[in-house]
């Protein structure tokens, strides 16, 4: 390929918002950051050439009755704004979008699809949230331009219905359920565990302490992100409220794409040029309770192998990384994925992470790219990697980044073929109704502010197949919070709708494996 035609990010932008302002709305946010990104440019020649804006949808399009109070087509409103004349895309829904829409795009303009490419995103969560909990109502910032933004992609329901039923529909449930496998995969006992998780968010804390952009510039010691005092209560265990991502923020960001060939056209200095090495995109099945196994992310895997592979650089090569941390679980699987130490010197996260940086809805990643722009501006030879989310560790878009093109053209990578490898494997059958032995292979334990309320698991019955399954008894709460019974024997059995256990003594466990 020509090498005119290899992707390159020439302009970032971000803001936040700390104090609450119902007057802002989400299109004077994203003129903020679109504003912002267009001056990094340095090139006056930018804004007259954008010629498509891709706009990462709203986290509160998915809440009926929020949806009514945001602009249905934001682009739209945008270009208006920047007095541009472009075509507006977005998509559905998945903190994968972000690197999911700027690999889509750095496609298309390979293809001489466009020119110039204005990606962006917000959320006002905070303001939002705090004005309907403050009695003010809903702000009013629907703009009331018709919808003519083109969609790119879809996403079937991620959930199965029995999923739904126990409960795994909600992140804060299912992510500390893959933690309980990835614990036992790694052989830690609760101490070791609970060691590892302190280390890793603290480390990320000190990133978001110095990061101007973030939601709370708070460093914490390994031992305040395990405490439950000042308020940092239990949510799902083993998580705190620190270790999971915070969603009521104010923060906005904006990336602008080009290739080389049009970046020399409108005099962007090279010294901005950050390009494009690798992107690969791949999902896991669509029902968390059908993959092998509850360790593990195969699609992630293939998308970070995929991505380095048509980088031409390995791990090692790395300078930076930008691992979606919406909870630790999902950090470890990035760092399983590339074979990282959840402690190597580099880091895991160029932004501080969703639980102190800030949880942005759907375009946290859009702060992660970003932020690894401007680190790898001031690191000579410098490459990084971002990896996006979506889903319960289910859709994975992965970009590398460099300061240098590297020695080949670059060249689409092919993820209908990564995807092809992912579909191929084997999954376990997941139902609805339950009765007998029943293998724990993930637990958690949920959270009200008076202490635990509820066990969730998910486990296999002796003919192999799987089921979710909670618990309110609160010695098996009281056991699941003291330790790790993962790859052990329990009872389930299907009560009033629901799959439920119980723990087996020794003895119990004995009967139940000759029966």
């Amino acid at each position: 390929m020509n090498s005119d035609l290899q992707p390159i990010i020439i302009g970032v932008g971000q803001e936040v918002w700390r104090e609450r302002d119902v007057s802002r709305t989400p299109v004077d946010a994203l003129q903020a950051v679109a504003t912002k990104a267009l001056s990094d440019t340095g090139s006056e020649q930018a804004l007259a050439a954008i010629d498509r804006i891709v706009h990462v949808p709203f986290l509160m399009n998915q809440v009926p009755g929020f949806v009514e109070a945001m602009p249905v087509n934001p682009g739209a409103a945008l270009a208006e704004r920047l007095g541009i004349s472009a075509a507006q895309f977005t998509s559905d829904v998945g903190g994968n979008l972000p690197q999911q829409l700027l690999n889509e795009f750095a496609r298309r303009l390979t293809r001489g699809d466009g020119d110039v490419v204005l990606l962006c995103g917000v959320e006002l969560l905070a303001t939002f949230l705090g004005a309907v909990r403050g009695g003010e109502g809903f702000p009013d910032w629907a703009t009331g331009q018709e919808d003519t933004a083109m969609q790119v992609g879809e996403t079937p329901v991620m959930t199965a219905a029995t999923e739904q039923a126990h409960g795994l529909y909600e992140p804060i449930n299912a992510y500390p359920l893959f933690e309980s496998a990835q614990a036992h995969a790694r052989g830690l006992s609760s101490e070791e565990h609970q060691a590892l998780l302190g280390k890793l968010v603290s480390g990320m804390s000190r990133v978001a302490a110095d990061n101007p952009y973030a939601w709370k510039n708070e460093g914490l010691s390994p031992q305040e992100v395990l405490s439950t005092d000042g308020g940092n209560r239990m949510i799902s265990h083993p998580y705190t409220k620190v270790m999971n991502a915070v969603l009521a923020v104010d923060q906005a960001a904006a990336v602008v794409l080009t290739t080389v060939g049009k970046a020399r056209e409108l005099n962007i200095d090279p010294e901005r040029w950050i390009y494009l090495r690798g992107a690969a995109a791949a999902h896991d099945s669509w029902y968390l309770g059908q993959r092998m196994k509850l360790s593990e992310s195969p699609a992630l895997k293939a998308a970070c192998h995929g991505a380095l592979s048509q980088s031409g650089l390995d791990v090692e090569d790395l300078t930076h990384f930008d691992l979606y941390s919406c909870f630790p679980s999902a950090v470890q699987a990035g760092c399983d994925a590339l074979g990282l130490a959840p402690d190597d010197p580099r880091g895991v996260t160029v932004t501080g992470g969703l639980s102190l940086f800030g949880g942005p809805g759907n375009n946290y990643s859009l702060h992660g790219i970003a932020s690894m722009v401007d680190r790898l501006r001031e690191t000579p030879g410098g490459a990084g990697l971002v990896w996006a989310n979506g889903g319960y560790l289910t859709k994975h878009a992965v970009g590398v980044y460099a300061r240098e093109p590297g020695d080949s053209p670059w060249e689409p990578g092919d993820d209908e073929m990564l995807q092809a490898a992912i579909d191929a494997l084997p999954l376990v059958e997941l139902v609805d109704e339950a009765e007998g032995g029943f293998l724990l292979e993930a637990h958690t334990v949920t959270y009200a502010k008076e202490g635990p309320t509820r066990a969730i698991a998910l486990g296999k019955l002796a003919d192999g197949r799987r089921c979710a399954a909670v618990s309110d008894d609160s010695n098996v709460l009281q056991a699941l919070v003291s330790g790790s019974y993962v790859d052990q024997l329990a009872q389930v059995s299907h009560e009033d709708g629901l799959n439920r256990f119980r723990l087996l003594d020794p003895l119990s466990q004995d009967r139940v494996l000759k029966d």
